[in-house]
């Protein structure tokens, strides 16, 4: 293995920690303040660095308290390449999710905790909204991928994977709406059997 490796991998994981690190300091000070009432300046502050070191890692700070969310998708679309070639598009879509409900699983009160700072704040809601829409190309590619279908993916495949991410939209807001109360897992399935093909 060479050094360079070694430094890049490094420095990789040094942005990844500093990433999650202003992420974190980002979502206490929505909690504890509201999200009107933090600024960038206030975020770099707690966290200290300085204004620019935050702004090279976030645009703004939407982006900063929904970090945590942005790689999700591409795990999600990671999980669903991993699938069985012979199971059908739309368990698979649902058996890939798992990875986006897993954080909610594992520690639900947090998860409802910024859930529903998101869903108060409209900043927060119509970002994230806008995040979970962008994994749709990945998706789709990763249903064409599993069937070697030539790029771009065809328009069915497309309609699925937003499918998919509206289920999931739907089946968050009924937890949430419960308090955490419903078994998400239980929810998103339903949400999935209502298209189910009959």
């Amino acid at each position: 293995m060479s050094g360079a490796v070694d430094v890049r991998t490094t420095r990789e994981i040094a942005r990844a920690a500093v990433r999650a690190e202003l992420g974190r300091v980002a979502l206490e000070l929505f909690a504890r303040d509201g999200f009107e009432n933090v600024t960038v300046d206030d975020v770099a502050r707690v966290a200290g660095v300085s204004r620019s070191t935050f702004l090279r890692y976030f645009r703004t700070k939407e982006d900063a308290g929904l970090s945590a969310f942005e790689a999700r998708g591409s795990r999600v679309a990671d999980a669903l390449r991993a699938r069985p070639p012979r199971e059908d598009d739309w368990t698979a879509l649902r058996r890939a999710l798992d990875v986006a409900v897993e954080p909610y699983q594992q520690d639900p009160v947090a998860a409802l905790r910024m859930t529903r700072l998101v869903m108060d704040t409209p900043a927060l809601c119509a970002r994230q909204r806008e995040k979970q829409h962008g994994w749709l190309p990945a998706l789709a590619q990763a249903l064409a991928e599993r069937r070697h279908i030539a790029q771009p993916p065809p328009l069915a495949l497309s309609v699925k994977a937003a499918a998919a991410l509206d289920c999931l939209g739907v089946a968050l807001d009924y937890w949430t709406d419960s308090g955490g109360q419903l078994d998400l897992v239980a929810v998103l399935d339903e949400a999935f059997s209502a298209l189910s093909p009959q």
